[in-house]
């Protein structure tokens, strides 16, 4: 049996509108990637400011404090594929876990198109490129405060924003700019997101940009 940790506070029954304060945000710069952690029941938005913009998006359920090793439970992709039926959540509907539980429900989503099979880019393969951000190295340097000891510990994202049904790039400009999709979590969580800075062939708009997470929860964990 899973042990869970006991929520930092008590989930709010409350209805959080567009028009709350959040009580932290913070700024990913374009091509850079951020990691925090969140209570179960709090809410974070991701905001692609200038439009066009993908961000990987990765959790982890901690079952120690403080994090000192990182957690072996983490969304994934595989399962969620798995619980709807190969398509992308909806408002209302859940990522899951590799420990088969649900990790994040989907609150609100302005674009509606993402994509759960391809993966982050590992540094190194963009060869024409030399030392060209990638999103597995974003998502390593962020997360080893957490206790990530190794790139290869980087799971497979959920990409937001991003159209490539079937493995095909369709044409971008599907998030504009002020577009977001807002998560409630679903248990304690370590979460990392990284701006993709991927910018062959137009993607990403040719220029990755910044992105905001804004994040609703009783207290921000450090």
């Amino acid at each position: 049996m899973r042990v869970r940790l006991p929520p930092t506070h008590q989930p709010s029954s409350k209805v959080i509108h567009s028009n709350d304060e959040p009580t932290h945000r913070h700024i990913v710069l374009g091509g850079h990637g951020h990691a925090f952690s969140i209570s179960q029941g709090s809410r974070f938005r991701i905001t692609d400011l200038h439009g066009e913009q993908v961000v990987d998006l990765f959790a982890w359920v901690p079952q120690t404090s403080p994090y000192i090793f990182l957690p072996l439970e983490h969304m994934s992709m595989a399962y969620t594929r798995y619980h709807l039926r190969g398509v992308q959540p909806v408002v209302g509907e859940h990522t899951y876990s590799n420990a088969d539980q649900k990790v994040l429900r989907v609150v609100k989503d302005t674009v509606k198109v993402h994509d759960m099979t391809y993966m982050a880019c590992y540094p190194g393969m963009i060869e024409d490129k030399p030392g060209h951000r990638s999103c597995k190295q974003n998502v390593y340097e962020a997360m080893q405060r957490f206790g990530m000891r190794d790139i290869l510990q980087v799971p497979e994202p959920f990409n937001c924003f991003q159209n490539t049904p079937n493995y095909s790039l369709k044409a971008m400009g599907n998030s504009k700019p002020g577009d977001f999709i807002e998560f409630e979590a679903e248990e304690n969580l370590i979460v990392a997101m990284s701006a993709c800075p991927y910018t062959v062939d137009g993607f990403n708009g040719g220029t990755a940009t910044d992105v905001e997470v804004a994040v609703w929860e009783d207290a921000v964990h450090p």
